[in-house]
């Protein structure tokens, strides 16, 4: 019986993590990695464009708009306790 690619693609993964060094630091020796992993994803986050639009711009455009929802309802609640009283 032949070995299953996925059980390939298993052994290699635990070949790369074996060989990786700072055994003695257990988890955290992956923390660099992991680091510049954080550092691209951020970098393409500003700088990767689709269309004219990137996440930054989204989520200030997001945040403005839920700052403008916030402020009409306390003024309808103003305005509402003002027509009560």
């Amino acid at each position: 019986m032949s070995t299953l690619p996925q059980f390939n693609v298993r052994r290699k993964i635990r070949r790369f993590l074996h060989k990786m060094p700072g055994k003695a630091l257990g988890e955290f020796r992956f923390l660099p990695i992991l680091f510049v992993m954080g550092g691209v994803l951020e970098f393409l986050m500003i700088n990767w464009h689709v269309g004219e639009v990137n996440f930054y711009k989204t989520y200030k455009k997001r945040r403005i708009e839920e700052a403008v929802e916030k402020r009409l309802m306390e003024m309808n609640r103003e305005n509402n306790a003002q027509i009560n009283a």
